[in-house]
């Protein structure tokens, strides 16, 4: 390990400009950050933020309008090779022949990579993703599950030091999930960096040692994960009354105060002005009685909302 970042982006810019739009769509606009090696790395952002344009990039799929991508030290352009080779991508799609087995589809893509036969390891990623045992089945007959662990599988026949995953448990039940993410954990461990995509917030935080969030096609934050939550202002109050709630109570804090059922109330306030103990005693003063009350801390995704939502507003 060195300190030599994993994926190094500077200045990335993509324009899509069709046959006669002079304009285009700007979809990358000057990005720039570093994946430190060894960690896992969230790349988080809505639908449409350019993610997926900024992985294609690193996969050589798109190319981009300007700026510079380095994966593994090996710049993207100038040693296109070496680069591809330091880099695998698990789609978000199934996409492999489904009349191969699973060594056979292991097998191919280590051809395509030039691999000679004596140095695969078809076998070893087999047991790895747990698919020894459907070694000789027909990849269509693989439960969802299964395609996803052998597409991890597919994107290991090179040996990269860097894995991105876009969207790997997009569509799984809890149980899969939690088993894609023991694997994803397990690689992490023996050295590979990894990047992740996701919509499911509480998985990015619970496994990414740094995030960063993309939105409209710019950086928008880039920080280690606790210090991304930290940034959260907002705490939220679960009370139940000792009586039902005519009027909604006030507080110069309160960022949102609602009824649950008769005589329940959930209050998100301002944490930088005012605690659980001025709100409770303002409720006091209002003739509210209090019977019970639970916190709830903001997480990644109160911090996911108020970043993006903060970044579209009109300027």
């Amino acid at each position: 390990m060195t300190d030599t970042p994993a994926i190094a982006i500077r200045d990335l810019v993509k324009r899509y400009a069709p046959a006669g739009d002079a304009e285009g769509k700007l979809a990358l606009k000057g990005v720039t950050f570093d994946v430190p090696q060894g960690g896992i790395f969230g790349l988080l952002g809505p639908n449409g933020a350019g993610k997926s344009t900024l992985i294609n990039i690193m996969a050589g799929l798109v190319r981009k309008s300007s700026g510079s991508v380095d994966i593994w030290g090996f710049d993207i352009d100038r040693n296109q090779r070496n680069a591809k080779r330091s880099i695998g991508i698990v789609p978000q799609e199934i996409v492999f022949d489904p009349f191969f087995t699973p060594f056979e589809v292991l097998e191919n893509q280590a051809g395509l990579y030039g691999i000679a036969k004596h140095l695969r390891r078809s076998e070893e990623l087999l047991r790895a993703v747990h698919l020894a045992d459907k070694r000789n089945a027909y990849a269509r007959t693989l439960s969802g599950g299964m395609k996803r662990r052998l597409l991890i599988a597919k994107a290991l026949v090179h040996q990269p030091p860097v894995l991105v995953l876009d969207e790997p448990t997009a569509g799984v039940d809890v149980e899969l999930r939690r088993q894609l993410w023991e694997l994803v954990t397990e690689m992490n461990r023996e050295g590979v960096t990894i990047v992740l995509t996701t919509h499911y917030l509480e998985e990015a935080e619970e496994l990414c040692d740094r995030i960063a969030i993309i939105n409209h096609g710019e950086l928008i934050a880039n920080k280690p994960t606790r210090e991304l939550v930290g940034m959260a202002r907002e705490k939220i109050l679960l009370l139940t009354l000792d009586k039902d709630v005519a009027t909604l109570p006030e507080h110069p804090g309160f960022i949102k105060c609602r009824k649950l059922g008769e005589a329940g109330l959930e209050i998100t306030y301002d944490k930088d002005k005012a605690n659980a103990g001025e709100i409770l005693s303002a409720l006091s003063a209002q003739g509210l009685g209090v019977i019970d009350v639970t916190t709830r801390e903001a997480d990644l995704e109160d911090v996911f909302v108020s970043l993006t939502a903060k970044d579209a507003m009109p300027a």
